[in-house]
């Protein structure tokens, strides 16, 4: 890149201005992560927009990682956002109005350039294909108290959760017990993300057993309830708490955020109605935005590059939820008798990929053939009758 280029993407891009974090912290934005060395003081050159943040504090010998803490941020052109770190709770806080502007302008004077580190332009398309339905709207819909996103806010989800964990599942699980940094975070903000409750059963009175397995058996009703009720009517809402749900787990390690990524892709994938009548533009920007997850998750190429962990094939095993819903899913699109061409087009694209990078089988007649429920698969249909309350 040219001087001159180089310039103007420094002077129009976004700033973000770390002071005294220590050395061998992890921090990341987007799907870049970088280790901090001892003159670092933030990143500069970012393209305006929707951004993730998260870092994670280290020992002294850079051995050990306390849970990642991060945050969404919304910013515009030339924008800079400073925080400084603070030793006694192990993150980065807000500085004063007064020291804030101090140090905006000697980053816009270039006071600090040389301890800046250059975001990675070549991975921004990628980002792009994570977070774009993401919006001012949705963060401010979704974030917790404090805008902070950390496992360490997650032990009433823990306790609740199922006994049966994947192996994902029990790796956070136990990066939570072992934290020795709870109480880098203030109890009275110890709240999560805001998700959406998705009923994992349909409850409706009045109505016949047959019908009530049908509600369970179809999410259609479900899906279109919930975009009137609790999304406005608004498709790009609801794929943005997609969107927002799966970098919250993947970057920041929530696994608050896995379970409603999983009750999302459960809710969509359980639709037999929607994706051929009243949902068809929807169900196409859903397995569009679920390929370019499962994508950039799943890549082999990238060793502790310069992104965060990504997802391990164990926790996407061929007896998971995903691989039985998928292909109930994918045996519905071909045995539709009218389906979008895109939408057809965007699924072969997912399935090629889930075969390639997992070596799942979907074709009938495999050894894994056909959708099946153990006893107690939270994803089975339920059928409660509702009847008079004691």
């Amino acid at each position: 890149m040219d001087p001159g280029t180089a310039l103007e993407l420094v002077k129009h891009g976004v700033t973000l201005l770390f002071l005294d974090v220590p050395q061998y912290t992890l921090l990341g934005i987007d799907t870049q992560m970088f280790s901090v060395g001892p003159s670092f003081k933030g990143i500069k050159m970012i393209p305006p927009g929707i951004h993730f943040v998260y870092y994670s504090s280290s020992t002294r010998e850079g051995k050990e990682f306390s849970p990642i803490i991060g945050f969404f941020i919304d910013v515009g052109p030339s924008e800079v956002i400073v925080r400084k770190w603070d030793k006694q709770e192990e993150r980065l806080v807000k500085v004063s109005e007064e020291e804030e502007e101090r140090y905006i302008q000697a980053v816009k004077n270039l006071e600090f350039d040389r301890q800046l580190g250059p975001y990675n332009l070549s991975h921004y398309e990628e980002w792009k294909q994570l977070s774009n339905f993401i919006t001012k709207s949705v963060i401010e819909r979704l974030e917790p108290i404090g805008g902070e996103i950390t496992i360490e806010c997650e032990n009433d989800v823990v306790r609740s959760s199922s006994a049966q964990k994947t192996p994902m599942e029990n790796a956070l699980d136990k990066q939570l017990k072992e934290s020795n940094s709870a109480t880098s975070v203030g109890e009275s903000q110890r709240k999560g993300c805001y998700y959406t409750s998705i009923p994992r059963v349909v409850k409706c009175k009045g109505i016949s057993g047959q019908e009530l397995t049908s509600l369970n058996l179809d999410k259609t009703q479900l899906l279109e309830t919930l975009l009137a009720k609790e999304y406005g009517c608004s498709e790009d809402l609801l794929l943005g708490e997609l969107q927002f749900a799966f970098i919250a787990f993947l970057m920041g390690q929530s696994l608050e955020a896995f379970f409603q990524w999983k009750s999302l892709v459960s809710l969509f994938l359980g639709c037999s109605e929607a994706p051929f009548k009243t949902r068809t533009r929807l169900f196409t920007k859903f397995i569009r935005v679920i390929y370019y997850q499962l994508k950039y998750g799943l890549q082999k190429d990238r060793i502790d590059e310069s992104g965060p962990s990504l997802l391990d094939d164990s926790w996407l095993s061929a007896d998971s939820f995903l691989h039985r819903l998928c292909k109930d899913f994918f045996s519905l699109l071909e045995d539709g008798s009218v389906v979008d061409g895109d939408l057809l087009s965007w699924a072969r694209k997912f399935k090629e990929l889930l075969e390639n990078n997992l070596g799942w089988e979907f074709q009938h007649g495999s050894a894994i053939d056909g959708m099946y429920f153990e006893e107690d698969d939270e994803f089975a249909p339920q059928v409660e009758i509702m009847g008079d309350e004691a």
